[in-house]
């Protein structure tokens, strides 16, 4: 039954979900290392294997959020382990990326330093937002995540997986990539100037 889970069973169903949180960590440094073996060395079943750590990474951060709810297993400790795990996603899987586009030099190496742009910005965002966060934390202000940060984390996991399939099998074009990682920095710049205005009064106090 997957309604509101029982005094018995929310320990298991609170470790299920923490542990989908958790589990973004272990498969993007799988990930990581399975594409920079697969520079030397390639057996045709690597590729689709970092492929498919790629995108179970992407689905925990789906599923983890929606049986919390469904199961009434919401907790601090998913509320704020959710956006961490998002960050080390970023962390780790757009700097490969941008080396996998460099390796592959040529017309890639163009591509790779828009990537290299693209990572810059969306951490230094992070940074940026988890600062505010801070300051805001003693005003009891609002910290749950707004809409646009939830549509920016949406398709973050969505270019991060097709542009490995791009890297790996020259799926889908170059030019939509590009297009899909120029949306994805609109995206995230319109986020950040809405946390800002969001958390501009506690900015303000910490200035006076």
């Amino acid at each position: 039954m997957l309604g509101e889970a029982q005094p018995s069973g929310r320990m298991a169903a609170k470790i299920i979900v923490n542990g989908l949180t958790l589990a973004r960590v272990p498969l993007v440094l799988l990930f990581m290392a399975g594409a920079l073996v697969a520079l030397f060395h390639q057996p045709p079943w690597l590729p689709p294997l970092n492929l498919a750590l790629l995108v179970l990474a992407s689905l925990t951060d789906l599923f983890d959020g929606m049986l919390a709810r469904r199961w009434q297993v919401t907790s601090r400790f998913g509320a704020l382990a959710d956006p961490l795990m998002d960050k080390v996603f970023f962390i780790v899987v757009f700097p490969t990326l941008t080396f996998l586009l460099a390796w592959q030099g040529g017309a890639q190496r163009a591509h790779a330093v828009v990537m290299l742009v693209f990572t810059v910005c969306y951490l230094l965002r992070d940074q940026w937002v988890s600062f505010l966060r801070a300051l805001a934390a003693g005003r009891d202000a609002d910290m749950r995540a707004n809409w646009v940060g939830k549509v920016r984390t949406a398709i973050s996991f969505p270019i991060g997986c097709l542009l490995y399939l791009h890297i790996a099998y020259g799926i889908p074009s170059r030019c939509i990539m590009l297009w899909l990682e120029a949306f994805g920095l609109v995206i995230n710049f319109y986020s950040l100037v809405v946390y800002t205005r969001r958390y501009s009064p506690a900015l303000r106090d910490a200035l006076e």
